[in-house]
C-alpha cells in the first residue's frame, strides 16, 4: 500500500513525462492502483484539507488512470479530452504534488471526456460543472506531462496556501 511519502513531489522528473495507456490485460492491477491512489487522496485530505482527484503518475504509476473521489470514488481509465468549450474561467489551482502552493490558471468551463471505467467499459462524459471540468483537466494533463505550474497565467500566479485558521 502506497502512502503520502510515495507521493511525487514538484521537481520529480516522473511527473514531466507522458504516461502509457492502461492495457486490458494490466486490468487486474487496477484495483491496486486505485487503492493506492485512494489511500494517498485521503491522507492528503486529512492532512492538508483538500483533494478531489489524483493521478496515477503522482504516485510513479505511468498509466493513464485517473481516480476522483468528489461525491463518490471515480476510475478512469486513459481518458482522451475529445472537446472542450471556448468558454473558460480562471481558479487557484492546487496539487497535491506540492500540496502549499497555489497556482492561478484558465481553464476551459466545459468537456466532453472519453474514457473506460474499472470493468474496461467505455464512457463519453459531457461535463457541464465548471469545477468538475476543471478537476478532470488538471489531472489530465498530469498523464501528459504538464503540471499547473506550467499553466499558470503570468509571473504573478503564484501564492502559498493559506494555514488553517489563519486570514492569510
Amino acid at each position: 500500500m502506497k502512502h503520502l511519502a510515495d507521493l511525487l513531489l514538484l521537481g520529480d522528473p516522473r511527473l514531466y513525462q507522458t504516461c502509457e495507456p492502461v492495457l486490458e490485460s494490466e486490468l487486474p492491477l487496477v484495483p491496486d492502483w486505485v487503492a493506492d491512489l485512494h489511500n494517498v487522496m485521503e491522507e492528503i485530505r486529512a492532512k492538508y484539507q483538500f483533494g478531489r482527484g489524483i493521478a496515477a503518475p503522482q504516485l510513479g504509476i505511468m498509466k493513464r488512470l485517473i481516480y476522483l473521489n468528489v461525491d463518490r470514488p471515480q476510475v478512469i481509465i486513459n481518458p482522451e479530452l475529445v472537446a472542450v468549450s471556448d468558454e473558460t474561467d480562471e481558479l487557484w489551482d492546487d496539487c497535491m504534488s506540492f500540496p502549499n502552493l497555489l497556482v492561478r490558471v484558465r481553464r476551459h468551463k466545459k468537456l466532453t471526456l472519453t474514457y473506460r471505467d474499472e470493468h474496461w467499459q467505455t464512457h463519453t462524459w459531457d461535463v457541464t460543472d465548471w469545477r468538475i471540468s476543471e478537476l478532470i483537466q488538471h489531472e489530465y494533463d498530469h498523464l501528459n506531462g504538464f503540471l499547473c505550474t506550467m499553466r499558470a497565467i503570468d509571473e504573478r500566479a503564484f501564492q502559498w496556501r493559506p494555514t488553517p485558521g489563519t486570514n492569510l
